[in-house]
């Protein structure tokens, strides 16, 4: 199961296309609201109903957690310590962990970045604490994906597709879906 949260502010291109992305290959992808509300507003106006709440969600069957970006979007995420406690969980067992734009700050608040590659918005860096930053799209480290902005949220869906299904699979549904 992959787990694509929502805080109020979210980054709507990012939050929705994971969700189409990974659903047009039979991935078992829902969203979840950390808001205690299971409709979130995203940073433009876009009102989205989550799958579940976050008190709702048995976290010892989740593959991955997803963070779109959008701010304060992505600050609000980072606010949310059960969310926080989970993803440090995550990052202790090697389980996927995967953020973009500006959300890759999370992961670099919890430390659990130093000494890894990614990428994150331009201009944001320095909120990667340790890590390596790379100006790339998408960058996958062993189990942390992280990518740039909404204009990359293709890439960085089809990153997680590969991730889960074979960079094969990925590389046909992007030439699918026109990218290549």
């Amino acid at each position: 199961m992959i787990l694509v949260h929502l805080a109020e502010g979210f980054e709507e291109v990012e939050a929705l296309t994971v969700v189409d992305i990974l659903r047009r290959v039979d991935l078992p992808v829902y969203s979840v609201s950390v808001t205690g509300k299971k409709m979130v507003k995203g940073a433009h106006g876009i009102k989205i109903e989550a799958d579940y709440l976050f008190e709702e969600i048995d976290y010892d069957k989740c593959d991955m957690i997803v963070l779109p970006g959008g701010l304060p979007g992505a600050t609000n995420l980072r606010d949310h310590k059960g969310l926080c406690n989970k993803i440090s969980a995550f990052a202790e067992e090697g389980k996927g962990l995967a953020a973009i734009c500006a959300a890759p700050l999370v992961f670099g608040s919890l430390g659990i970045l130093a000494g890894r590659k990614a990428t994150i918005y331009p201009g944001m860096e320095d909120e990667l604490n340790g890590a390596e930053p790379i100006p790339f799209p998408v960058v996958r480290d062993m189990n942390i994906i992280t990518s740039q902005g909404p204009g990359t949220a293709m890439k960085f869906a089809i990153a997680l597709v590969s991730y889960f299904k074979g960079k094969e699979i990925g590389e046909e549904l992007a030439s699918d879906l026109l990218m290549i």
